[in-house]
């Protein structure tokens, strides 16, 4: 591959993880502002992995910004390691979470319509960026680009189970279903991390 097609597919990695930047920025707002009105651990848990997730982003724009020849592997070393470290965070953060609501120690969540629209307009926006992320992270060969776009497929899982403890929660009053659902994700984040730092 050129340098010149190097560049170009560097500036378009860019491009999405700024989008993803921005999305993530709005995405914990509601979420937290969502949380707090419905008493919701899983949309508190929902805006604190948008936060990781913007920290993972500002990871890889360092990262694909500061590429060059020299240095590169190390670069790419150092970003991988920090990545990895976000998902052991966010999977401690969804196990004590988890274990918190099951134990009851939080009130039960209400019903938050808002929340649901999040989730699902979340899902839509996190698929488009790990589909495109994932593509140049190959042809860049790039493993931290690679693991910043499974954070966003680990978004997308977090959302479909978010989805279904709010929905399940909404239908039926069990507010035990999103804490649950939560805890599926555990091992995935921390193969993942595992991954990333080793």
């Amino acid at each position: 591959m050129s340098v010149k097609d190097r560049a170009a597919l560097k500036r378009r990695a860019l491009l999405l993880v700024w989008v993803g930047e921005v999305w993530n920025v709005l995405e914990a707002g509601v979420a937290l502002w969502s949380a707090v009105n419905a008493a919701s651990m899983v949309l508190l848990a929902f805006g604190l992995d948008s936060l990781i997730e913007i920290f993972a982003g500002a990871v890889l724009i360092w990262r694909l910004s500061g590429e060059r020849e020299r240095g590169e592997d190390e670069a790419e070393r150092r970003a991988l390691k920090i990545l990895g470290i976000t998902f052991f965070m966010l999977a401690a953060y969804i196990s004590v979470q988890s274990t918190v609501a099951l134990l009851g120690w939080v009130s039960e969540p209400r019903k938050s319509l808002t929340g649901i629209i999040l989730v699902i307009a979340s899902a839509l926006v996190m698929t488009l960026l790990y589909l495109g992320k994932s593509r140049l992270a190959k042809r860049l060969g790039s493993r931290a680009l690679r693991a910043e776009a499974i954070e966003s497929l680990v978004c997308d899982l977090q959302d479909l189970t978010v989805l279904v403890g709010l929905g399940l929660n909404t239908l039926f009053g069990w507010w035990w279903a999103d804490p649950v659902a939560a805890l599926v994700l555990v091992p995935l984040l921390l193969r993942e991390g595992w991954e990333a730092v080793s």
